[in-house]
């Protein structure tokens, strides 16, 4: 006799409603993640949200959400479907409730754009999560995880679309206690999506939009599972991922306090340094990413030249020279008198390798004045620097030291009684 097959007696139900799933006309598999015009879709956001953040860095976005970049982009989102319905309503300004706190209030605002512009330059998993936990360490009022649905649009195979049915699938699913409006809460369910997503792979793809469709239907009803409200294994693991969110969440906080800490001292010295400058009677460029932060109450680039000298812009390093942190500029001649890079905390090396493009620019008959502006303890960092063999041949361009100390006990005496580079350039250290 030949033995009869027999098949398996507990198939696996989350695998057996997802094999449902894809195979449904009306599910968000078929309807919406195989849709051929979702992909095309892809290009236009990412395009949307560039002009996002070009309005808010420029000061052009207005304080309404009407009318704004930002309607038109999350509006084609809202399109997407009806996985994506709604998804404007969390960017409705709510006057009463002043939420979400982005339009009337600048520096949210700011935040707000920087975060985006991080997001869309992001390469890595890591790059994203220190994004994500910046905006919100800042506790933008009513600017939650619905942000979720623009990251999407960059990075889909690293972060997944989020709304409440979403949530509610997964609560659903696993078991888990997930609450809307937090971005903990979030970080905690994306891990047990990509868990989810991982085992069952096979049915899903690595672009995150696929099982955020399942978790929708899930959550809309479509699909009905066996109540596990008292799953106390599942429970336990949704717990121990918001536990480790957290624990992330303090450690990269503290990493960026001290980093803020760092930008906020950059910028502090910048101005020293623009100020200093346009008192000793020339112009000041202030480098091309750095124009937009804030310095006493306006923009660090405000009375600064808009754009670099031509004979600048027409060298081939034009792009390089354009992010040293400050230029002192001829009133008259438009020669470059001194190059100013500030390095706090960060790499010296790149540095030097800016004032190297821009002095190995310029016509050795009207030489630059170079400076490496630092913490007085980094001055035998900087040397060390300068010891390296890419930068055998620096010793004829006269780099300085310029400590913070020396720079923050003589400006003031310097702007009011200084001529030209003399006085800077007593205080500064040789190193070579």
């Amino acid at each position: 006799m030949i033995a009869a097959t027999t098949k398996p007696i507990n198939p696996d139900p989350i695998r057996q409603l997802l094999e449902r799933w894809r195979e449904d006309p009306a599910g968000t598999y078929q309807s919406w993640f195989l849709w051929e015009e979702r992909l095309k879709n892809f290009r236009s956001i990412r395009r949307g949200i560039a002009a996002v953040v070009a309005e808010i860095d420029n000061g052009a976005f207005g304080n309404v959400y009407k009318g704004s970049s930002l309607e038109t982009v999350v509006g084609s989102i809202a399109e997407q479907r009806q996985i994506f319905k709604g998804a404007d309503h969390a960017f409705l300004w709510k006057p009463k409730l002043r939420i979400p706190d982005i339009y009337e209030n600048r520096d949210n605002q700011l935040a707000f754009g920087r975060f985006l512009h991080q997001c869309a330059c992001c390469t890595t998993e890591a790059q994203v999560l220190v994004a994500i936990h910046s905006l919100d360490s800042r506790a933008i009022k009513g600017l939650g995880p619905a942000a979720a649905n623009l990251l999407y649009f960059l990075h889909p195979t690293l972060v997944h679309p989020f709304n409440t049915a979403i949530v509610k699938g997964y609560n659903k699913l696993t078991g888990s206690k997930v609450k809307l409006g937090r971005w903990d809460e979030y970080l905690a369910m994306r891990r047990g999506i990509l868990d989810i997503n991982e085992q069952y792979r096979d049915l899903l793809s690595n672009d995150l939009g696929a099982i955020a469709g399942a978790l929708f239907d899930i959550g809309t009803g479509r699909y009905s599972l066996p109540h596990r409200g008292s799953d106390a294994s599942a429970i336990a693991r949704w717990e121990a991922d918001l536990k480790r969110i957290h624990e992330q969440a303090d450690q990269m906080n503290k990493a960026l306090v001290a980093a803020r800490h760092g930008d906020q001292t950059h910028t502090e010295v910048q101005g020293w340094l623009r100020d200093l400058g346009l008192a000793l009677g020339f112009k000041v460029w202030i480098a091309s990413n750095d124009r937009n932060r804030h310095y006493t109450g306006s923009r660090l680039a405000d009375g600064c030249l808009d754009a670099l000298p031509n004979f600048l812009q027409h060298m081939s390093a034009a792009d390089t020279i354009a992010l040293i942190d400050v230029l002192w500029i001829g009133l008259e001649n438009d020669r470059v008198a001194a190059a100013f890079e500030i390095e706090h905390t960060t790499s010296i090396y790149s540095g030097i390798v800016r004032m190297l493009d821009l002095a190995l620019g310029l016509s050795g008959e009207f030489p630059c004045r170079l400076f490496l502006v630092a913490p007085d303890e980094r001055i035998e960092e900087v040397r060390e620097q300068l010891l390296r063999p890419a930068f055998s041949g620096i010793g004829n361009l006269n780099v300085r030291f310029l400590p913070y100390s020396e720079l923050e006990k003589h400006r003031e005496a310097m702007a009011r009684f200084g001529q030209g580079l003399k006085a800077i350039e007593a205080v500064a250290r040789r190193l070579t």
